[in-house]
């Protein structure tokens, strides 16, 4: 091997075809959580949590269902700017919640060569969502179980649904991490079943600690939509007095009051941010 007096003599020789090419994605999950309409006035309206997904237009997985995408431009772009171009793209949106999720590199998960992505997960208000590109469309998650470590997730967009079934298995006992091993999956492109669950966990998980849920809610709420909200993410109800501690710092009540729609007027409230923000 030659040896090098420098770094600048090291990179005159330095031929970059030496070493094998891989492509490098990202690939988001845009999560957002809204009303769907109850046909009783009186009833108030049911949250759904909901996530966008794209219909492929070419191979592979022609007429599949995926997660909004692109491929890096590997001398321009870091990885954070390829999503946020993704979301403008897909959404256009802009200034939104964004955080990265995991890296998928499985050897074989695209069948067209060797491509390694990046997941971020997006949480948004759909109702300022006021257009998404024609093959997209947003997918209500109507049905998650967890058994066993066998998760059962159903998704449907009115037209469409769509099953999954993915199975955990425990990598690390002391910090509860775990693998995920498609069981069933006919709809979704590549390996996004399992990036769908990853980012679906991480939203639970941190809505123990953080203030996330915000990012899915509009400037005023009732105390009702915002536990609703809540519920929807964790999959469970929760009482009325554990929830009021949850959110007893992080909410402001304001003069404002929601009336109509065969309800007893509730008074509005808004997310209290901490002084540093």
């Amino acid at each position: 091997m030659k040896e090098y007096s420098s770094e600048e003599e090291f990179l005159k020789d330095y031929n970059p075809k030496e070493f094998e090419q891989l492509s490098m994605t990202v690939d988001i999950l845009v999560v957002s959580v809204s009303s769907k309409d109850s046909s009783n006035y009186r009833k108030t309206d049911k949250k759904m949590m909901s996530i966008l997904l794209a219909k492929r237009e070419d191979y592979p997985f022609k007429d599949k269902w995926c997660l909004p995408g692109g491929f890096l431009d590997p001398k321009t772009e870091t990885l954070e700017e390829c999503a946020k171009k993704v979301l403008k793209r897909e959404t256009n949106l802009s200034n939104i919640y964004l955080e990265q999720l995991y890296t998928f590199d499985a050897i074989d998960r695209d069948p067209r060569t060797r491509v390694v992505s990046t997941s971020f997960v997006a949480l948004v208000d759909k109702n300022k969502l006021k257009q998404h590109v024609e093959n997209a469309s947003w997918f209500d998650v109507t049905f998650i179980e967890e058994k066993n470590n066998v998760v059962d997730i159903v998704l449907d967009n009115g037209n469409e649904t769509i099953k999954m079934t993915i199975k955990k298995v425990l990598r690390e006992k002391t910090t509860d991490r775990y693998d995920y091993k498609t069981v069933k999956n006919d709809s979704l492109a590549f390996d996004h079943d399992k990036v769908i669950l990853s980012g679906l966990e991480r939203i639970k998980n941190k809505l123990n600690y953080t203030d996330i849920v915000f990012n899915m809610m509009p400037e005023y709420f009732t105390l009702g939509e915002l536990q609703q909200v809540y519920e929807v993410i964790l999959n469970k109800k929760l009482l009325d007095p554990a929830f009021r501690r949850i959110i007893a710092n992080k909410v402001e009540k304001t003069e404002k009051m929601k009336t109509g729609e065969g309800h007893r007027p509730s008074y509005l409230f808004r997310y209290k941010k901490n002084e540093r923000d």
